[in-house]
């Protein structure tokens, strides 16, 4: 299949658009809802079978989702709460719309976007993708082949809280940040990532990667740093081509 139906969850909202999994293009207009509040995986169901009606498409979807993922089931609860621990994720959407569905972590997926298809493509060794929204997803690539599940956003940090509590764009948001004040703490982060897993290459995807060169200058790492080529757009481009590969 060329056009695969992508779906990006997030901890705020849920977007999706048909893509051309060959060249990354997003084929409709990118369709958004609100991620439901509690988001249990009874309202996340509805949610999703609203979203996936607004799209003439009966074919396999693929799907990322903001919590560690193994073969469609969901390993932790991150952002979404504690309903969704130990669920079956891709059983779960099946029900709700009849339609088959892969599931991958979030981050991974914006990491198997930029490394086919955006700003990795070309880059050797080990790779980080790390992606700012609600929380701080990481996808790791080396030598070409993707690490699963990585989830730095959660090593401690500051008072031994997890990074994504204060160095999230809901932290910046909701602490009124600056740019650079933000960049601050997230370029600690992306020194402690740097420490840990030595990468030659980082990529900064997300949301808040449109904004970068409003906090560019308050990163300090000499690892060589380049901003995501589908920036919002990577976790529902990567969900549809890393479906592919699993069809």
């Amino acid at each position: 299949m060329k056009e695969i139906l992508g779906i990006d969850v997030g901890g705020t909202g849920i977007k999706a658009a048909l893509v051309d999994v060959e060249s990354g293009a997003l084929q409709t207009d990118r369709h958004r809802v609100e991620t439901p509040r509690p988001a249990t995986p009874d309202t996340m169901s509805e949610a999703i079978r609203q979203l996936v009606g607004e799209f003439d498409y009966k074919g396999p979807v693929g799907c990322c989702f903001p919590t560690i993922v193994v073969d469609g089931h969901a390993r932790s609860a991150s952002n979404l709460g504690e309903a969704w621990r130990d669920v079956q994720i891709d059983h779960t959407f099946e029900r709700a719309t009849g339609l088959p569905f892969i599931v991958f972590n979030d981050a991974d997926a914006a990491a198997v976007a930029e490394m086919r298809l955006g700003a990795g493509r070309g880059l050797d060794g080990l790779v980080l993708t790390i992606t700012i929204g609600t929380g701080i997803g990481s996808g790791m690539f080396y030598k070409g082949q993707l690490i699963p599940n990585l989830e730095l956003g959660h090593m401690a940090g500051k008072d031994g809280e997890p990074f994504e509590a204060y160095a999230s764009n809901r932290a910046r948001k909701a602490e009124e940040l600056s740019w650079l004040e933000w960049g601050d703490r997230f370029d600690a982060f992306l020194k402690r990532a740097d420490r840990v897993c030595s990468p030659d290459h980082f990529i900064i995807g997300g949301g808040i990667s449109k904004k970068f060169e409003q906090f560019e200058n308050a990163l300090t790492i000499s690892t060589p740093i380049h901003v995501a080529k589908f920036l919002n757009n990577a976790g529902i481009i990567g969900a549809a081509v890393a479906a592919v590969q699993r069809l």
